[in-house]
């Protein structure tokens, strides 16, 4: 069989040498290397099959690329699929439905899918559903399914109900609000003149207090970090109330045993006491 001669450009030959004899790249690249850069130099494919130790039929498909296609073309290898996918979209249809469902609802104690239990699922309902193509399907398979689609059952994301019907109208109000003290802060002489004040407040009801029964190990030789012990002895639960001033950003603070609106009472207390409100 004779070929056209192949134009390797300069760039390119240099390519060809540095892969020829790298360590790192796989066999298959680097025997093509050799190939292309041997066959650009005039040598006979006998000569090329002994120094590349590939076959005839391997050299004549290498060369073959490289002339249809380029360099670049013959040092990889082409897509192909061994056969086509048996996997119908029907049965796609049905694991996302699966997965977009609770265990619970097929008679199972958990509460999420994990990706065996899933697969595991579909192995053994996909007959009696009739999806035959998922009888064999093992977890990677499943994975394909779900991440073509960006599903992840297993994975748990929280979000926050809006319960309230007013929701929008009183979201509004308070941003007007933050929106009013900031065009208040980028003006100065508006900022000095005013007796607005705007504070902020929350409150943090329930938080645990707990306390360390055994000192903490400071870093040494055996230690690269901080060493604690894993077991706290438990000291009940405070509430916790603060209040941000959004113009001077000055934050009150207070702790509580019990959560009462007398509590809430004397935080309001200090706020009229460090203002001087009569």
């Amino acid at each position: 069989m004779k070929l056209k001669k192949i134009t390797v450009l300069s760039q390119e030959k240099a390519k060809l040498l540095e892969m020829s004899r790298s360590r790192t790249e796989s066999y298959r690249t680097i025997q093509r290397a050799q190939i292309l850069l041997n066959f650009a130099e005039g040598k006979k494919i006998k000569v090329i099959a002994k120094i590349s130790k590939a076959s005839r039929p391997t050299i004549y498909k290498c060369l073959k690329k490289a002339l249809a296609g380029g360099i670049e073309v013959a040092l990889k290898d082409c897509y192909h699929r061994p056969k086509a996918p048996t996997i119908t979209e029907e049965a796609k249809s049905w694991v996302m439905h699966l997965a977009c469902s609770k265990p619970k609802d097929f008679g199972f104690a958990a509460e999420i899918w994990t990706q065996g239990a899933l697969a595991k699922y579909v192995k053994k309902e996909s007959s009696v559903n009739g999806h035959d193509c998922l009888s064999r399907a093992n977890k990677a398979t499943i994975n394909r399914i779900l991440k073509s689609h960006a599903l992840k059952p297993h994975k748990i994301k929280y979000y926050l109900e809006k319960k309230d019907p007013q929701f929008k109208e009183k979201m509004h109000e308070v941003l007007v609000v933050y929106k009013e003290v900031n065009e208040l802060l980028n003006d100065e002489k508006k900022l000095e003149e005013s007796k607005i004040i705007t504070v902020s407040t929350d409150e943090k009801p329930g938080v645990q207090a707990i306390k360390n029964i055994a000192p903490d190990l400071l870093p040494n030789q055996q230690y690269s970090r901080i060493a604690r012990d894993y077991e706290y002895k438990r000291l009940g639960t405070l509430s916790i109330l603060g209040a941000l001033d959004l113009q001077t950003g000055h934050i009150f603070a207070q702790v509580h045993e019990r959560h009462r609106s007398c509590e809430f009472i004397s935080l309001l207390k200090e706020l009229d006491e460090y203002y001087g409100i009569v």
